[in-house]
């Protein structure tokens, strides 16, 4: 199971922005890595690099590599509708995705482990794969053994579930449903997904 494993904060650091949660070692140093990462004067990216860095950035923040990116954008460009928002819905229903959504896991890197470590269920059969693109109606669910993992009860009782308008999530069964395929407004990164189409379509 590929990912990308290395540091977040040095990632954060690079974009200039938290893409993967609140980081006080990006605060305290708000510059990019490297041995000239203070410099004040900086080369000026090219279009191309503005495109690659958006695409990056968003394979970065949902926990993918080259291929699966590709083969989600592949699939979002022949769905009709606006391809940076298709993409963008497929991403947001990879199941470690939803897991995070759904306050059981403080964030994607947790939901992954929780899901591959086959803490998670999907219309109550074991699904211990991440990628998998959960459908509307699909129940995701805590197996009833790791319903008393720390990991979940606190990430839980922090009341991050029910943030989300198109999820549905139920407290005392700790399980939840998609209801429908969030609008861009819904999602709350900042990735400007038309400069991934852009680089794409080239």
């Amino acid at each position: 199971m590929a990912r990308y494993t290395g540091p977040q904060t040095k990632i954060a650091r690079r974009f200039g922005e938290p893409l993967f949660g609140p980081d006080k070692y990006l605060e305290r140093r708000n510059y990019p890595p490297g041995l000239h990462g203070k410099m004040k004067k900086r080369k000026k990216l090219s279009v191309y690099g503005v495109q690659l860095n958006e695409k990056q950035k968003a394979k970065f923040i949902y926990g993918v590599l080259e291929k699966q990116f590709r083969n989600a954008f592949k699939k979002a460009a022949r769905k009709e509708g606006i391809t940076g928002e298709l993409l963008l819905q497929i991403l947001e229903s990879r199941l470690d995705n939803v897991v995070f959504r759904m306050g059981i896991a403080p964030t994607r890197r947790a939901s992954r482990q929780l899901v591959g470590h086959k803490h998670i269920l999907i219309n109550g059969e074991v699904c211990n794969i991440p990628s998998y693109e959960v459908k509307l109606g699909d129940i995701v669910s805590v197996r009833e053994r790791s319903k008393s993992l720390e990991i979940i009860t606190d990430t839980i009782t922090r009341g991050i579930a029910g943030k989300y308008s198109w999820i549905e999530w139920d407290n005392s069964l700790m399980s939840g449903k998609m209801l429908n395929r969030p609008s861009r407004e819904e999602i709350p990164e900042n990735i400007n997904e038309q400069l991934i189409v852009e680089l794409y379509s080239k």
